[in-house]
């Protein structure tokens, strides 16, 4: 299963997601034989990407956070 296809942080896969709902209206038994198998592989392997840059970026901004938070603690030991 993967979670929902078209939201704000998926828009780098728009065109997959789109083959892929193309390939499910083609009906039942063509999704139910595996025909569309590849396709769902390609938007699994995009959703992926997808979420590995939005956690490298949310990785990137905790720690520039940690580092403020750090040298706030710093100053206030500093002054006091």
């Amino acid at each position: 299963m993967h979670p929902h296809l078209h939201t704000k942080d998926n828009r780098g896969c728009e065109e997959v997601m789109q083959a892929l709902d193309a390939c499910h209206a083609r009906g039942f038994l063509y999704k139910a034989s595996g025909m569309c198998n590849g396709v769902k592989h390609d938007v699994t392997l995009c959703l992926r990407a997808e979420r590995l840059e939005r956690t490298r970026k949310n990785r990137e901004l905790a720690k520039q956070k940690r580092e403020q938070t750090k040298a706030m603690w710093q100053e206030i030991d500093q002054n006091s």
